[in-house]
């Protein structure tokens, strides 16, 4: 065992006294030590019940005879960090959770892990900390919020996000929106639809990191508290038979995680963060990974924001494994950490509404949820949630109106001064360039709640997986490093067609070679966290990992 290395032989005594000062015994010093890495606070909705979620963890381990030594991990709640300044610390807390981890289980020399998690960063966070340090592992999600509810209506955070937008046309009182905040968020857990919390929760299961049903059992069901006492003790086989997270995580794994996400329409945050995980787990992926999977590979669950169903209605309908068992036949048979494979999971799932998770001969979509762009405006590559966006959105061209960051965009938004057919920018927001990539939830609900129909977003930064519309992100290379985005002027022509899968700026070459001689990127004055990760990040069509 690892831990060996700090309690056996005489010349740890100094070490096993330590440890005696924790109250470990004679008998749990022969047992595997197994850490847990908890994100709970009390300042994020998904992590406020993490805390009983471990303990039950913590139940199992010792159950299944391991001894369990709990740590601590950071968390940031995206929906309050986002729309200001706040939302640059996100992207980079991903990096942090990996480190922390990493650095608690190399020093510790623990003999498997066990991932308390929840929420955008953290989930990703914890995946490429297990597939980096690569000793058993297995993860345990906290699932997601319940919905709200107001006058016969089910209502998630994007609907507040949307009210924001509606009090700025007139459509909603002030004292209507204070009604909505008041009953959209009901209690702990992940938000309530297909966000990138819940999604990415999804892909953990997918790619066999979880145990079977985890992802969408909601936060307050007893059926949580069950999985993570049997995720506590399902580490311990693993822990036995040293399957360890780059056994689980392969480039097979991956590609059916990509299959489950474009089935269910997820966050094109994924995109980032899969390709991040896959760089742990050295497995070669890319974006032309996604676009050829989405090719194949039907979306058969509506899911919010882009359609009306919840986690909690995904739940009830079957979970994750009635998804497998939807998409038997795309499914490459890998095994996962609970020692069942996909196709045995698969096989084994009940399908409980085929309404809620539609048979693929009958799908929302023929084609999966997202799609990877290319073309003079994007040479490397931009991210767009299709299932989000109108068929008659697929295809347009418009004026562009340039914005240097997300704030003067907002203004522009909020007072009025986009028109409809135009392609809004929103620039130097990229992963180097604002630093931390931030997410545009405010601009892109902002929009939709002044009902504007026929206007493209595009942005080097990201969309939050609440967004909908043609909200076009994560555009490579980045303004800030010299990427096409950067030479874009007011009333250039910007074409877009999802169908083949283009974005092209239609400006001539000559043209863009003359801006670009007298371009000079902004100059942000950094300090702390964010100028070390400004100086060590990647661009977005790599996972924005650090370098």
């Amino acid at each position: 065992m690892r831990s060996d290395e700090v309690k056996k032989g005489y010349q740890r005594a100094p070490n096993r006294s330590l440890l005696r000062s924790l109250g470990i015994t004679d008998r749990e010093m022969d047992l595997p030590f197994i850490g847990i890495a908890n994100a709970f606070n009390n300042i994020v909705p998904g992590h406020i019940h993490l805390r009983q979620i471990t303990e039950k963890v913590r139940e199992g381990v010792a159950a299944a005879g391991g001894v369990p030594f709990e740590f601590g991990v950071i968390g940031i709640c995206d929906g309050i960090a986002m729309g200001h300044e706040g939302m640059r610390y996100s992207l980079p807390s991903r990096e942090n959770i990996a480190d922390s981890i990493e650095l608690m289980v190399q020093a510790h020399r623990f003999d498997g892990l066990v991932c308390v998690c929840t929420c955008d960063k953290i989930v990703p966070g914890m995946l490429m900390a297990a597939a980096r340090c690569n000793i058993p592992s297995i993860v345990v999600t906290g699932g997601p919020m319940l919905t709200g509810y107001q006058d016969g209506k089910d209502l998630s955070l994007i609907d507040v996000f949307e009210g924001v937008g509606k009090v700025a046309a007139g459509t909603m009182s002030e004292d209507a929106l204070c009604e909505l905040e008041c009953s959209a968020m009901p209690g702990c857990g992940s938000c309530q639809g297909l966000y990138t919390a819940n999604t990415m929760a999804c892909m953990t299961e997918a790619m066999g990191m979880s145990l079977p049903g985890c992802a969408a059992i909601p936060a307050v069901d007893a059926a949580k508290f069950r999985i993570a006492r049997e995720t506590g003790e399902a580490i311990m086989p693993l822990v036995k038979k040293q399957v360890k997270p780059r056994d689980i995580i392969t480039k097979k794994s991956l590609q059916n995680a990509i299959r489950v996400d474009m089935a269910l329409g997820g966050s094109t945050n994924t995109v980032l963060h899969l390709m991040a995980i896959a760089a742990e787990a050295e497995v070669p992926l890319t974006l032309d990974d996604f676009n050829t999977i989405a090719g194949d590979t039907p979306h058969i669950c509506h899911m919010q924001p882009s359609g009306p169903h919840s986690m909690q209605t995904l739940y009830r309908a079957g979970g994750i494994p009635a998804v497998f068992k939807r998409l038997l036949s795309y499914l490459d048979d890998c095994p996962t950490v609970s020692e069942k494979s996909i196709r045995q999971i698969a096989k084994a799932a009940a399908i409980k509404n085929g309404e809620i998770i539609r048979d693929p001969k009958d799908p929302i979509s023929p084609a999966g949820g997202l799609r990877i762009l290319y073309g003079s405006l994007a040479p490397d590559g931009a991210v767009v949630k299709c299932a989000a966006v109108p068929q008659a959105m697929w295809k347009h061209t418009g004026p562009a109106r340039v914005f240097d960051s997300e704030e003067s965009a907002m203004k522009a938004i909020l007072g009025k001064k986009i028109k409809e057919g135009d392609v809004l920018i929103i620039r130097y927001e990229g992963p180097r360039g604002a630093p931390g990539m931030p997410e545009m939830l405010s601009p892109t609900s902002a929009m939709m709640g002044l009902g504007y129909k026929k206007v493209v977003l595009l942005t080097d930064g990201r969309f939050s997986g609440g967004t909908r519309g043609p909200c076009i992100g994560h555009i490579a290379p980045e303004a800030a490093v010299g990427g096409p985005l950067a030479f874009v002027q007011d009333k250039d022509s910007i074409a877009v067609d999802l169908h083949a899968k283009t974005i092209d700026l239609q400006v001539p070459a000559n043209e863009i070679a003359r801006r670009k001689k007298n371009w000079k990127p902004p100059v942000k004055v950094l300090t702390g966290v964010l100028a070390r990760y400004a100086k060590t990040v990647g661009q977005a069509n790599r996972g924005a990992v650090q370098r």
